[in-house]
């Protein structure tokens, strides 16, 4: 208890959340910035301790540098253009250039020092979600610390006390800033490299925007009816694939920061969660799952071995894995529209009828959209429209991916025998039982029986 509490002496005394100077401004570390939404599979660590790195998807992790012992990264919060897939870019809040910000990796018993530049249009400050801070390290504005103010540095300082996956995002304004994009990944690796280790480990975050088609900002105000579900500020099909070999030991790592639990499910090979945000789960406590719910605040890691194909992941609420969409859209289906769309078509040179059969055809057609908005569906596979977005990716498994490769090897070639196909012979009529005659005591009339009250 002692030895704790001297922890959190020593890690408010030498710095505190407090404004840096000019003076110590020029001795800041550098703001590593990207603006590009492709993944970046990360390096090796330079120095410091050893560990494995993991890849965000569509992202990357924030350098740092080694200062007298202490792991130095900066982070500048600030406006950023986010690329949600081909075809719609939005006005968003972020990080070092990117929504959500750059994932920081340390290694547990590591002292970091973490500088934030706030260029944002108002206050903010952050907050380490899950890890085990000094109190006036923990970033809750007016509670724990003044606000970083516009234009302003604060210094945040402190050792890593166990490994895990966490995340990073304001306590201020958070409606706002969250909802504008605001977060990032935090990975805390083990002590030990070689404890926990998996051939592939992959991180990402669940976040939520409501953007009226034709538009780039998001509505801030909005609790509930988002029309954009997001991995990591991105919707299928601009979300990366998870890219392993056959037999690899796979780890996805998942945060949820949206208002909503995710279901998130994974087609193919069983999975175990190995953690949550409270630390690694047991090897006696843990089952298999194809479906893992993510609620809000959680951060959930699940591992599996990688067997070859491609297999969807996605969150299983039907309506985040589409774009878009709106409770005013009614549903037409049995609805004969011919003679209405030929007369609204008079008035309406673009308009298209759709619905009649289902919503499968808004994926294979090409609707009028105002500019930068993104279909309901989207996406081809090698067959055809899938009909998906939102929530959605393909974990892709090959014999032949080599180490340390990330790209997208393209469709999955089916060993023969093993792809469905279409029957085309002859299907006889099947033999239907007799409906069974009507038995005498079903034929029998009720008849009064003469006592009142029946």
């Amino acid at each position: 208890m002692n030895a704790r509490r001297n922890f959190f002496k020593a890690g408010a005394s030498i710095v505190g959340a407090a404004a840096v100077s000019r003076a110590g401004a020029a001795t800041l570390p550098e703001a590593a910035s990207r603006s590009t939404a492709a993944m970046q599979p990360p390096p090796l660590p330079p120095n410091g301790r050893p560990f494995q790195p993991i890849v965000t998807l569509n992202g990357w992790s924030l350098p740092w540098r080694m200062k007298d012992g202490v792991k130095e990264f900066h982070l500048v919060a600030e406006p950023v253009l986010r690329e949600i897939a081909p075809g719609m870019k939005a006005n968003l809040w972020g990080y070092n250039g990117q929504s959500p910000g750059p994932t920081i990796e340390a290694v547990e018993g590591e002292r970091v020092r973490l500088f934030v530049t706030n260029k944002l249009p108002e206050h903010t400050s952050v907050h380490w979600h899950g890890l085990l801070v000094p109190s006036g390290m923990d970033g809750v504005t007016g509670l724990t610390q003044p606000p970083i103010g516009v234009g302003k540095t604060f210094v945040y300082e402190f050792v890593l006390q166990r490994a895990g996956t966490f995340m990073y995002h304001p306590h201020a304004d958070e409606m706002t800033q969250m909802a504008m994009g605001m977060m990032g990944l935090f990975i805390v690796h083990p002590r030990d490299p070689r404890q926990h280790r998996v051939d592939r480990d992959f991180g990402f975050l669940l976040n939520a925007y409501d953007i009226e088609p034709g538009s780039a900002t998001p509505r801030v105000n909005t609790m509930l009816d988002f029309n954009l579900w997001t991995w990591n500020s991105r919707v299928f099909p601009g979300i990366d694939p998870f890219v392993a070999r056959s037999g690899d030991r796979v780890r996805i790592r998942v945060g949820n920061l949206t208002m909503t639990n995710h279901p998130i499910h994974m087609h193919g090979p069983h999975f175990e969660v190995t953690g949550t945000d409270g630390g690694w789960v047991p090897k006696s406590a843990r089952w298999p799952e194809v479906t893992t719910d993510v609620a809000v605040g959680q951060m959930r890691a699940f591992e599996f071995d990688a067997v070859a194909g491609d297999w969807a992941i996605h969150c299983h609420k039907a309506h985040h894995t589409m774009n878009a969409m709106g409770h005013g859209v009614p549903t037409m289906i049995g609805v004969d529209q011919r003679d209405l769309a030929d007369k609204i078509a008079r008035l309406v040179p673009d308009y298209m009828a759709m619905g009649q059969n289902g919503m499968a055809d808004m994926a294979e057609m090409e609707m009028p959209l105002p500019d930068n908005t993104l279909p309901m569906m989207t996406g081809t596979g090698p067959f055809g429209a899938l009909g998906m977005g939102g929530m959605f990716s393909v974990v892709k498994v090959r014999d032949d991916v080599r180490p340390g490769d990330y790209r997208d090897p393209g469709p999955y070639r089916h060993p023969p025998g093993t792809l469905a196909y279409e029957f085309k012979g002859t299907l006889e009529t099947p033999a239907r039982a007799a409906a069974p005659k009507p038995d005498a005591t079903d034929l029998q009339v009720c008849k009064p029986s003469g006592h009142t009250g029946h």
